[in-house]
């Protein structure tokens, strides 16, 4: 299984400390991070493709500040490279959230 190295893990997360807010807390930051990636790997789930992606999550109106919505075509790639066992068996949301609260301490 390929999971979210560190490398990649901090190559992301400094990609991602753009759409952050002011007033979000790296906690708050992670959090809203790890609910692009769940979506995406739904969106993969339910085979969703890739070309489709953004304006697929973002017409369903996700609980995240907007701005977080330039995110999902940073990601995207990450998780429409892992196989499908591991998209139905894996949290990749719960593993990036890990990460990026590792990348804050």
């Amino acid at each position: 299984m390929k999971t979210l190295t560190a490398l990649s893990a901090a190559l992301l997360s400094a990609v991602l400390a753009a759409p952050v807010l002011a007033a979000d807390t790296p906690e708050e930051s992670c959090g809203y991070q790890a609910d692009v990636v769940s979506a995406i790997q739904q969106a993969r789930r339910d085979r969703v493709k890739e070309r489709q992606l953004s304006e697929t999550i973002i017409a369903a109106e996700p609980e995240w500040p907007e701005n977080y919505n330039a995110a999902i075509p940073l990601i995207a790639p990450w998780i429409y490279e892992q196989k499908m066992k591991v998209i139905r068996n894996e949290d990749l949301g719960a593993v990036w959230n890990e990460r990026c609260l590792e990348q804050i301490q």
